[in-house]
């Protein structure tokens, strides 16, 4: 079981996936930072969000056990795990260097 089986389209991207619930309150803080990264990395990055009340598979296998947690994925491999309300700084600045690396391996 891989990210790919809860959010097609992203093996070959770098992903960000937001694990969280909409009663949730720092889910819904975030909900901001998400949607400017998602304007933001459109055409570079993936950013999911993935319910964890309709999808508690996902949590389960990706050991959840707070959130929000957003996970960084590279080809559906994890790189990088975030807990908690995160600014848009840090996720934007962990974005950059893993799309930066990306292209360099080319």
């Amino acid at each position: 079981m891989d990210i790919t089986e809860f959010a097609p389209g992203v093996k070959d991207k770098v992903a960000l996936v937001d694990f969280s619930a909409p009663w949730c309150g720092p889910c819904r803080q975030m909900v901001p930072v998400i949607s400017k990264l998602t304007e933001k990395y459109k055409s570079r990055a993936a950013i999911v969000e993935i319910n964890i009340d309709s999808q508690p598979a996902a949590a389960t296998h990706y050991m959840v056990q707070s959130i929000p947690t957003l996970i960084l994925f590279d080809q559906g491999r994890e790189i990088m795990r975030f807990v908690g309300i995160q600014s848009l700084e840090t996720l934007e600045n962990n974005l950059d260097a893993v799309l930066k690396n990306k292209s360099q391996r080319r």
